[in-house]
């Protein structure tokens, strides 16, 4: 099974909290205005890289957790939740998911919502330019959220993730 790449960035704090290696796939319909990889909306950008090459790229950083992004990883749903599903299960890493949809979205489709069990957090929402702020963390624009997948998923709605940068002892 191959994921059509953009590119990976080893060691990468920015999206998402500790070290990261972050997953940059081509593709995406959103065309969101302001976007900050517009490079990456052609299906056809980046080249086709077998999950297996990706895997081993991730085991190479040992400790990091990942993160997809894109691109839309939503877009390429049967690659990205195998590639998920071995991250978790053979790596015993945590993913974060960018995608310009909503949970909600994701949750009613059926091919989408397979990456669901394997993920963290899930980014939602489509970037809006008008909404952006440089004091969010971890997303672009106030609409998106930081959804805590494994806790929406019990509750049946969606509960946002609490992140404290700064933790008590």
């Amino acid at each position: 099974m191959k994921i059509q790449l953009m590119q990976i960035v080893d060691d990468t704090t920015v999206d998402g909290p500790g070290w990261r290696t972050s997953v940059y796939c081509a593709g995406c319909r959103h065309a969101c205005p302001g976007c900050h990889n517009p490079e990456t909306w052609p299906f056809s950008a980046g080249e086709a890289v077998d999950v297996d090459a990706i895997l081993a790229r991730i085991a190479d950083n040992a400790g990091n957790n990942v993160t997809f992004s894109g691109g839309d990883p939503m877009y390429q749903p049967e690659a990205f939740t195998e590639l998920a599903r071995r991250i978790c299960e053979e790596l015993h890493r945590t993913v974060w998911c960018y995608t310009g949809f909503r949970f909600e979205d994701v949750l009613a489709d059926e091919k989408m919502s397979r990456m669901l069990p394997y993920l963290e957090v899930l980014v939602d929402g489509p970037f809006v330019e008008s909404e952006k702020s440089l004091d969010l963390m971890f997303r672009g624009s106030r609409n998106q959220r930081l959804v805590d997948v494994q806790q929406s998923l019990k509750a049946g709605r969606v509960v946002e993730f609490e992140w404290n940068p700064y933790p008590e002892f």
